[in-house]
């Protein structure tokens, strides 16, 4: 009778060991890729459904799940002034999945990244909802909201402040835009319609964001790229005079680069290097392009970043310098046309690493990420992401951008309260007396802080100049305490 028990004990031991190895399996090393089964309904259902962690903006969520009593899902995702922040939130959506940061932080968002793996451990056992980490973002809500109400409704503007000190983006604004909440709603057929109504926005890219994603013909703004190339080689100085033609046959083509006819470079036939920087002299810099050769250019090019994608987190498109196939096309391609193109936030780049002396910060949305139990996860600090040129040559460029500001094309920009260093630039986009329009620069200029970069796509020439300089000012002073 003994041994029977006996039997029956030890049989008894054995298949609770074997149940319970068998549910550690499955519930510990093998919940990751149950939960990623394209099969498994259930998991799809309760993702979709569960308690996202917020993303915030000076404390206060801009997006973030409440719960619901519609519908399958206990939870409902909502997005807060929608309008500013669509583009950096993406959304998440039950018909297609996440897009924007809602895509890229979606782990840490899900409660699925590694660092809260013992946080869905606990709540395996306590039978309590996990909860996704808090995404805290380094935008500023005032400056954001100022951000947005300066581009025009009916515009396709950006504007993008940053940091240049650490690479913080402080502003990230951008219309045409989408209010993600019509993106999220928990009805197919609903979302169908909604979807159809956003797509129908002129101007709009849903699954894109103007400041990142889109590279245009950046303009003259590229030739602070021309000028880091042409101080570096050594033939070049402020005070160097330079031939400044009306216009330049293009070698090998039937093509003419003239001089912008409104601007003051018609008053000069020969002028210094900073003269002709300031009044945004297209000839010199064509001629200088094909003196330098094309691997000049391109190697400040690419110093400043270009033909190089980057995370911020969200994913920035690449801008581009293209392999010229002739002078003709470099000449065309230094002024900013041609092959060349970049996004707004590359050019805004490009005035910070000026302003911080040669050295370009990796930009960066997101200030920290915290747990549900507030435990800081992950703590992105500053980092560097390109020394572009030295000290020096950043100094001559900032000394050129701040004549650009006292007597050139950028005069509009001036302030009454610090110097501001910036370089304007306007470039043709195929379609007659439409153009993209740019300025992008920083201040104090002796004591560099923030760097601002605006754009207008598609518009015509009297409206984008009379906007960009006056703007780059307002974001300027709002951002700069004395």
């Amino acid at each position: 009778m003994n041994n029977a028990i006996r039997h029956t004990w030890v049989v008894s031991v054995a298949m609770f060991v074997t149940l319970f190895a068998a549910l550690s399996v499955i519930q510990v090393a093998l919940t990751d890729e149950l939960n990623r089964n394209e099969n498994n309904a259930r998991q799809i259902i309760a993702d979709r459904g569960a308690p996202r962690g917020p993303i915030t903006v000076d404390g206060s969520p801009i997006a973030e799940s409440v719960p619901t009593d519609s519908g399958q899902f206990d939870y409902q995702r909502v997005y807060h002034d929608s309008e500013l922040y669509s583009g950096i939130t993406g959304f998440y959506s039950i018909s297609e999945g996440p897009t924007g940061l809602e895509r890229s932080l979606n782990e840490y968002l899900s409660g699925q990244s590694d660092s809260q793996f013992f946080d869905r451990i606990t709540a395996l056992f306590t039978g309590e909802t996990m909860e996704g980490a808090q995404v805290e973002l380094t935008l500023d809500g005032e400056l954001q909201r100022l951000a947005f109400d300066q581009i025009p409704d009916g515009t396709r503007g950006s504007i993008i402040v940053t940091d240049l000190r650490t690479g913080d983006i402080k502003a990230m604004a951008s219309k045409p835009t989408f209010n993600a909440n019509h993106m999220a709603v928990h009805n197919s057929e609903e979302y169908t319609q909604n979807k159809e109504r956003v797509e129908a926005i002129e101007g709009l890219r849903m699954y894109q964001y103007r400041p990142i994603n889109e590279p245009i013909f950046p303009g003259s703004t590229f030739k602070i790229v021309d000028a880091v190339a042409m101080l570096e080689s050594g033939d070049y100085e402020l005070d160097t005079e330079l031939e400044n033609p009306d216009s330049i046959q293009l070698p090998q083509s039937n093509h003419r680069l003239p001089n912008l006819v409104t601007g003051n470079c018609h008053q000069r036939s020969e002028a210094p290097f900073i003269w002709i920087f300031a009044q945004s002299c297209n000839t010199p810099f064509a001629e200088a392009a094909m003196e330098l050769g094309e691997d000049a250019i391109r190697d400040a090019a690419e110093s400043f970043g270009w033909n190089e994608s980057l995370s911020i987190p969200l994913d920035v498109t690449a801008s581009h310098f293209g392999e010229m196939t002739s002078e003709a096309e470099l000449a065309q391609s230094a002024i900013g046309q041609q092959s060349v193109s970049a996004t707004p936030l590359q050019m805004n780049l490009v005035a910070a690493a000026i302003g911080n002396g040669g050295t370009m910060m990796h930009p960066q949305l997101v200030e920290v990420i915290r747990g549900s139990d507030l435990q800081i996860l992950d703590q992105p600090g500053p980092e560097v992401l390109h020394d572009v040129t030295d000290e020096d040559v950043a100094e001559q460029i900032t000394e050129m951008m701040v004549e650009t500001v006292n007597s050139g094309t950028a005069q509009s920009a001036q302030s009454d309260r610090f110097q501001i260093a910036a370089k304007t630039g306007t470039a043709e986009t195929g379609e007659e007396g439409v153009y993209n329009t740019w300025i992008t620069g920083f201040a104090p200029a002796d004591d560099p802080q923030y760097a601002v970069t605006i754009v207008y796509e598609r518009i015509d020439y009297q409206t984008g100049t009379s906007l960009v300089g006056p703007q780059l000012r307002t974001m300027l002073e709002a951002v700069i305490t004395e």
